[in-house]
């Protein structure tokens, strides 16, 4: 790529498109295309192909997404694989008809099965049935991926895949309703040590920036008390879903961005197709190789924000998939290793959720 080259970041402004925005920033590219949700809606085929027919993007980097935890999943499935499938064949089908250069599309390492042997290879895809929490956004991912892997075969585009393992970082998701582990445990840590110093100024000022269920910091105290009782925040304790025994793997945001611009920058189909007949798995994953378990992270964040209570852990809900470790050696083949070690990385989100309050 040129560091004029018109590079649209689909997604500009969540958790990965944002530190893919600012890495290629960084490193230089002067031309980039962002379009918030409000400027462009990427369900809407006829406003797609009007910015693709207007803008005629050379790069593109597919990290728009409907996304969120295990409520989220359990409790929206139509509007997880409605979506992202609409968005993905949008964008996706566009690139191709505009000639787009490389696009790189973001999946996620949920695409695997629940008992993907571990480390997780490229090649366990399709290979058993899938966590059934988050089957329906799963499905969309793996269709954006063989959409990518089928047109490059048929067209001879230069769509590449990556799936990130579960990521934490600044631009994060923080509401407790559809957010993953990593921001819900900070932000729920955070709201028990305030609940558990009766310090209810800062309940409010977390609550007006960031409300929940509608409710903000101008509430009476009793209907504060009661929603933040709802999601487990108590005045003595903290309740956590599930047991605390699933094995997760934890990859910093902007390691993620730089090992996708890396993609974009030095990786192309034909360096991960294969030499086989029947071309797949082309995908590549990208994460820390490394993993802790639900419990250890809890103390780990525990210990962050300096909450003085106790953890109870609740299992009549779900854990989900008990054990997740990507195999990250065709990643590290390719010549990228991250560089944010979880224990660095999250009192960083602390300070990052912190200054965002103010």
């Amino acid at each position: 790529m040129k560091k004029d080259s018109k590079i649209y970041v689909a997604g500009h402004l969540g958790l990965v498109g944002s530190a893919i925005w600012n890495n290629l920033q960084r490193k230089g590219y002067t031309n980039l295309i962002g379009r918030t949700h409000q400027e462009l809606d990427l369900m809407d085929a006829v406003a797609v192909k009007r910015f693709f027919d207007e803008e005629q993007p050379e790069y593109v980097v597919l990290a728009a997404a409907h996304v969120g935890g295990i409520m989220a999943n359990l409790k929206y499935r139509a509007d997880f694989i409605f979506q992202n499938l609409a968005i993905q064949q949008n964008v996706i089908g566009e690139s191709w008809r505009h000639g787009v250069k490389k696009l790189l599309f973001l999946g996620s390492t949920c695409i695997y099965p629940r008992e993907a042997p571990q480390p997780i290879p490229e090649t366990a895809l399709l290979t058993s049935p899938l966590e059934y929490t988050n089957e329906p956004y799963a499905i969309a991912k793996i269709a954006g991926m063989k959409m990518c892997e089928s047109f490059n075969l048929q067209y001879g585009t230069n769509f590449i895949a990556v799936m990130p393992t579960n990521l934490y970082g600044p631009h994060d998701n923080f509401d407790l309703e559809t957010s993953h582990v990593m921001p819900a445990m900070i932000r729920k840590m955070h709201l028990a040590k305030l609940l558990n110093e009766g310090d209810m100024d800062g309940i409010r000022a977390d609550l007006q920036r960031r409300p929940v269920e509608h409710v903000n910091g101008k509430a009476v105290e009793e209907q504060i008390i009661s929603l933040l009782a709802k999601y487990g925040i108590l005045p003595d304790r903290l309740r956590l879903w599930g047991t605390g025994a699933p094995i997760r793997e934890f990859l910093w945001s902007e390691d993620m961005a730089d090992a996708s611009v890396y993609c974009l920058e030095h990786i192309d189909f034909d360096d991960v197709r294969g030499t086989g007949d029947e071309v797949r798995n082309c995908h590549i994953n990208i994460g820390s190789g490394k993993e802790i378990t639900i419990r250890q992270l809890a103390e780990l964040v525990k210990q962050t924000v300096g909450y003085c209570g106790s953890i109870e852990w609740d299992d009549t809900k779900p854990d989900g998939t008990l054990r997740k470790l990507t195999d990250v050696s065709k990643l590290h083949s390719l010549g990228w290793h991250h560089k944010m070690e979880l224990e660095d990385g999250v009192p960083a989100l602390y300070i990052w959720y912190l200054n965002s309050l103010t």
